[in-house]
């Protein structure tokens, strides 16, 4: 379940942070990665037969514990036109009538884009009316540009009841393989979700906890330079790409950049290119979902000079 200290620490900076109390004991659970608990949420909560409504192009996971626990996928497009934010209105009834779970990202991957707080309110509202439990992934709550910063949907006031909210240390915090989360949420809910994982696993290394304390308790001006590290490769990169052609945003936050293809290829055939022709990686759109083709997702992993290198070597493609 974590320890009581990081679970105050992590209580302490939610307030701090998004204006938001929460209590330690019973409305936060640690976490061995937030992937761990995107994942048993389902255990938790789908009976085989129930649906789960789920982004469309998403983190892969989401749909793979789904199907896993027994149930039904729902496909949610995002597209460019509604800025990346799935459209309610065209879910049909008799899809929503056996769903349980609705699954989001914000900072999105890999679109980039971010939630506001009416579309927020929006999601409370329609989660209410269909009896939906809200499963958010904010894993790159920290990691926005251009001054832009990031709303938990925990601050609309209806939304606590019926939400659980999952955050990492990976992305802000360099932690990436130290496999290590946290979920805030409902009490009742997070118990739900608590009594899977006290059955398959032990809890995160004690260690680990203990420096995740220290994390929480940096000042701004270190995250900071972080946001300013991946800016700078964004930039970079989107430039780049917009100059040989390719129609690409800015993305708002997050770590990838999620461009259309142009030329005529499809992502997968653009991905293997890339690969024979360039030894560059990218991720096929497709293979986050159907919605996804046509486009590739960059990762803003490398640092500046790797991310010229990788535009001279597009270039090398087509020029």
């Amino acid at each position: 379940e974590g320890l009581p200290e990081l679970k105050k620490a992590v209580a302490s900076w939610f307030e701090r942070r998004f204006g938001v109390s929460l209590d330690p004991d019973s409305e936060i659970l640690i976490l061995i990665g937030s992937k761990e608990g995107l994942s048993h949420v389902n255990l938790a909560f789908i009976d085989k037969g129930d649906g789960a409504l789920i982004p469309n192009p998403a983190y892969p996971p989401y749909r793979r514990s789904v199907i896993l626990a027994g149930g039904k996928v729902v496909n949610m497009p995002l597209l460019r036109k509604n800025g990346w934010q799935p459209d309610f209105g065209k879910l049909r009834k008799g899809d929503l009538s056996k769903a349980k779970l609705l699954f989001l990202n914000y900072p999105n991957n890999p679109t980039g884009a971010l939630a506001d707080k009416e579309f927020f309110e929006k999601v409370v509202d329609f989660a209410e009316e269909n009896e939906l439990v809200i499963c958010h992934d904010m894993a790159y709550s920290e990691i926005t540009f251009d001054g832009e910063k990031t709303i938990s949907i925990l601050q609309n006031p209806g939304a606590k009841q019926r939400t659980l909210e999952f955050h990492s240390f990976s992305k802000t915090y360099g932690m990436t393989g130290w496999r290590l989360g946290f979920v805030a949420g409902d009490s009742k809910l997070l118990k739900a979700l608590r009594n899977v994982e006290v059955t398959v696993n032990s809890g995160a290394f004690h260690v680990l906890q203990k420096a995740a304390i220290v994390a929480l308790s940096l000042p701004d001006e270190a995250i900071q330079k972080v946001r300013q590290t991946y800016q700078e490769r964004r930039d970079i990169l989107v430039k780049g790409l917009k100059e040989l052609g390719w129609e690409v945003e800015s993305p708002k936050g997050g770590i990838f950049v999620w461009a259309k293809i142009p030329y005529g290829y499809d992502s997968k055939r653009m991905a293997k290119l890339l690969i024979e022709k360039t030894g560059i990686v990218a991720t096929p759109g497709v293979g986050l979902g159907s919605q996804g083709e046509g486009y590739l997702r960059f990762s803003l992993i490398v640092d500046k000079e790797r991310m010229k290198e990788a535009v001279e070597r597009i270039k090398t493609l087509f020029f």
